[in-house]
C-alpha cells in the first residue's frame, strides 16, 4: 500500500535538539553533557506525569522554563524559548523539499504551537501541515497525539509514515496502525531488538527511497 502522508517529529529527529542545548548551557554550567542530560530527563519524567494523568497538562515552553531552573538553579528566562532556536540537521531541508513534490508533510511534535510556529521560521522548516500535541493537551506517546495526526490528515493509518529518531515515538505510531521509520540521528533513541519498524535509514537519501 503506498504512502500518501508523511508524519515527522521534530525534535531530535529534523532540528538538532541535543546540541542546541549544549550551546545554550555552555558557560552556565560547569559539565554541559550533565546539565543536557538532567534536562532531557526532566522534560521526560514531566511528560510521563502529563500522560499519566499525575500532573494538569501546560505548554512545553512551560516545561522548558522549569527544565533551564533545575538545570541551572536559578531563574533561567533567556533559556525559556531555547527549543524556538534549534537549528535543522543539513540534510532536513532536503528531505522536506523532496518529500513535499509527491507527498503530504506533516509536522507533529511536543513542542506547543507558538513554539513550534518560531522554531519553522528559525530553522527552514517547510510543512504542508504542522500539528502540535498541545491540540490535544498531552504528550507523545499518548495515544490520542497520534489519533490527532490520522485525524486531522483524513487518511487510513496504513497510508501513513510516520518519521522518528526515537524508538517509543515510533512504537506509539505503530500502536495506532501507522507504518514507521527510524531515522538514525545522533543521540537518538535507538530501537531495540524488539522492535519492528518499516524502515530504519541513517540518510536523507534512504528515507527519500523508502517513500517512493
Amino acid at each position: 500500500m503506498p504512502v500518501d502522508t508523511v508524519v515527522f517529529d521534530v525534535l531530535g529527529t529534523l532540528v538538532d535538539q541535543e546540541g542546541g542545548l549544549r550551546e545554550a548551557l555552555a558557560g552556565r554550567v560547569p559539565d554541559v553533557a550533565d546539565a543536557v542530560a538532567r534536562w532531557q530527563r526532566y522534560i521526560a519524567g514531566e511528560h510521563r506525569r502529563v500522560v499519566a494523568g499525575e500532573r494538569p497538562y501546560v505548554p512545553a515552553d512551560v516545561l522548558d522554563r522549569e527544565a533551564a531552573e533545575h538545570v541551572v538553579g536559578e531563574r533561567a528566562d533567556d533559556l525559556a524559548d531555547v527549543t524556538a532556536r534549534l537549528d535543522a540537521w543539513p540534510d532536513t531541508a532536503e528531505i522536506l523539499e523532496r518529500l513535499a513534490a509527491t507527498h503530504e508533510v506533516v509536522a507533529l511534535s511536543n513542542a506547543d504551537h507558538a513554539t513550534l510556529l518560531r522554531l519553522d521560521a528559525h530553522a527552514g522548516l517547510r510543512w504542508h501541515a504542522a500539528l502540535s500535541t498541545e491540540a490535544v493537551r498531552s504528550y507523545k506517546p499518548d495515544p490520542a497525539v497520534y489519533r490527532l495526526a490520522i485525524e486531522r490528515v483524513a487518511r487510513p493509518p496504513a497510508r501513513i509514515l510516520m518519521v522518528a529518531a526515537h524508538a517509543w515515538d515510533l512504537r506509539g505510531a505503530q500502536a495506532a496502525g501507522m507504518r514507521t521509520a527510524f531515522l538514525d540521528r545522533p543521540g537518538a533513541d535507538a530501537p531495540t531488538a524488539q522492535d519492528r519498524f518499516d524502515h530504519h535509514v541513517t540518510s536523507a537519501g534512504e528515507l527519500l527511497a523508502a517513500t517512493a
